[in-house]
């Protein structure tokens, strides 16, 4: 299976998802935002976390603009597979492909530590990996992680089961404890927590692996 992880001025998580995209059995391709095309045969985007261009403006919005994310953005309404972390989930709401926004957190600091999430949902091919209500340890680094979509979204992303996972305790403020979300189709996911920071032993966890062995398996079957 092919993977391509998307490089911004100011990403630093991109290794950390392409080696997890690799121990899991992914190829992966580093792919440069100022590229025009993702490479032929990508079967999963990966977005990674970080501070695309200082976080400047609005977080995510200028590296949204960039060349590649046309391309991001035409895989995805094909039917590909992306998966945006932390800042990628900034990235994909501000392209449109995930809707809400994400905002200062609640307290207006930095927050950097493992927290709980519950498994909302394993009817996509991230969370397949997982039982329905199971909780896990997943890291969180973020100052603008305040998930917001309005009543009406909000209603429709629970009636269609689209909230992928919950805090435990909502470190942000996010509304309904939301940590991810998907797309319609169930092929996008955001989330703010890190699994690719928890998909290791050494990393003091590996709570985050069944995501990465997951989507590699589904996707070697499609």
């Amino acid at each position: 299976m092919k993977a391509a992880v998307i490089v911004f001025p100011g990403s630093n998580c991109d290794r950390d998802l392409a080696v997890a995209f690799e121990k899991a059995g992914a190829d992966v391709t580093m792919v440069w935002h100022k590229d025009t095309e993702l490479p032929q045969g990508i079967d999963i985007v990966g977005i990674p976390g970080g501070f695309s261009f200082g976080d400047y403006l609005r977080c995510g919005a200028i590296a949204a603009n960039s060349p590649i994310c046309r391309s991001v953005v035409a895989h995805a309404e094909k039917g590909g597979y992306a998966l945006g972390i932390c800042n990628g989930f900034q990235i994909l709401t501000e392209t449109g492909l995930l809707p809400g926004a994400l905002r200062r957190n609640a307290n207006l600091k930095y927050i950097c530590r493992p927290v709980g999430l519950r498994v909302e949902t394993t009817d996509t091919i991230y969370t397949g990996g997982y039982d329905k209500g199971q909780e896990i340890l997943i890291p969180i680094a973020h100052h603008d992680g305040n998930y917001y979509v309005d009543d009406a979204k909000l209603a429709e992303l629970k009636g269609e089961e689209r909230i992928a996972f919950t805090y435990l305790d909502n470190p942000n403020g996010s509304v309904a404890d939301i940590a991810g979300v998907v797309s319609r189709n169930r092929r996008v996911l955001g989330m703010m927590p890190h699994p690719e920071r928890m998909a290791e032993p050494e990393h003091g966890g590996t709570d985050g692996s069944a995501m990465f062995r997951n989507l590699m398996d589904m996707l070697a079957t499609a």
